[in-house]
């Protein structure tokens, strides 16, 4: 898993004492796998450790200590804070949609091999969406349940309690002690699944967090973007990056956008048509997944969600409405994410 690529040690924080108290020798087991134990559970929220090692050192554990849901156990004992800077980003969002969008965005500064990611229903019900962990590479038992554990705490987290979840997918057979995982998740929960899934109601997205605060997020996504490149991040990728933070902000021009890229703005077009592009193309995809956003996932006013995109007025809204989605936005909106065409 992960070939060559680097994750937060802090992922694996929690681990050695676990391993200690089911009858383990957690330090050597990190030492083994040439972990340093200071990088896991010290203060350092940069600490980087091969992906491979993760799972690896995961799934030994469990092997060796002979409990089959100690991803489980371990995500009981971690929360939005293994996320480091991007906790503070998802943890200030407006609503659970915003959260997840961030997530999704931004998890590669935790590890770049793993994604998050709303799909549709893999059961197809009506009213129920799904939210996907995945990874670049199949996902080791361990890994999955950890990775789907902590993602069910933050999103009880966010959400101040139960949210409503219908029932698990995870894409390994099922253990010996399965009772283990329906008390975990307070559901039902499918092995042998093709995707590790969370189901839940397809409104979920749209549901207010409490204490989030706009300004400290837009400082965290700032630090992000500006700290942690994507892993084969192209030109258009750190345009749009730019655009985003500016929408709603003024006009967004090509020039201002070179300036904070520092390149000369002819220079700038050269490497977006090398990338089959234009400025005027990255602007206004970015200004229509904005306002997909603000139209689906939120009760704004159409008049606030035109400003937050930069246009001018809500007839200028209504008409890239059409243009992007074929309907104006109240219809979108009372759609929902149903809505949207297929990409």
């Amino acid at each position: 898993m992960g070939t060559g690529s680097l994750t937060r040690a802090r992922a694996l924080r929690g681990l050695a004492a676990l391993v200690d108290e089911l009858g383990g020798d957690g330090v050597g087991l990190f030492a083994r796998f040439r972990i340093p134990i200071d990088a896991v559970e010290g203060n350092d929220p940069d600490a980087l450790v091969p992906t491979r090692s993760v799972a690896r050192v995961l799934e030994t554990a469990a092997a060796e200590v002979g409990c089959g849901d100690l991803g489980l156990r371990l995500a009981q004992r971690q929360g939005p804070e293994i996320l480091g800077p991007l906790a503070v980003a998802v943890q200030n969002s407006a609503t659970l949609g915003d959260a997840l969008d961030c997530a999704s965005r931004y998890l590669y500064v935790h590890s770049p091999a793993l994604t998050i990611g709303a799909v549709a229903d893999p059961e197809g019900g009506t009213g129920v969406t799904g939210l996907e962990y995945g990874s670049t590479d199949p996902l080791p038992p361990q890994v999955a349940d950890l990775g789907v554990g902590v993602l069910h705490r933050i999103v009880g987290l966010l959400s101040g309690g139960p949210y409503g979840l219908r029932s698990v997918h995870l894409p390994h057979p099922a253990p010996a002690d399965a009772d283990r995982f329906r008390e975990f998740f307070g559901t039902d929960v499918r092995f042998d699944r093709p995707a590790a899934v969370l189901r839940v109601p397809a409104d979920l997205v749209r549901r207010p967090l409490a204490g989030g605060d706009e300004t400290v997020r837009a400082i965290a996504i700032e630090y992000l973007a500006t700290h942690f490149d994507r892993p084969g991040r192209t030109v258009t990728d750190r345009v749009r990056a730019a655009v985003e933070r500016s929408l709603g902000s003024g006009p967004v021009r090509i020039g201002s956008v070179a300036r904070l890229l520092r390149v000369h703005p002819r220079t700038l077009q050269r490497h977006l048509a090398g990338e089959g592009t234009t400025f005027e193309q990255v602007v206004d995809g970015a200004r229509r997944d904005t306002a997909e956003r603000l139209i689906v996932r939120t009760d704004l006013p159409f008049t606030q969600v035109a400003a937050m995109v930069g246009l001018a007025e809500q007839s200028a809204l209504s008409r890239a409405s059409r243009r992007w989605f074929g309907i104006p936005p109240r219809a979108l909106r009372q759609a929902g994410p149903a809505g949207l065409p297929v990409a």
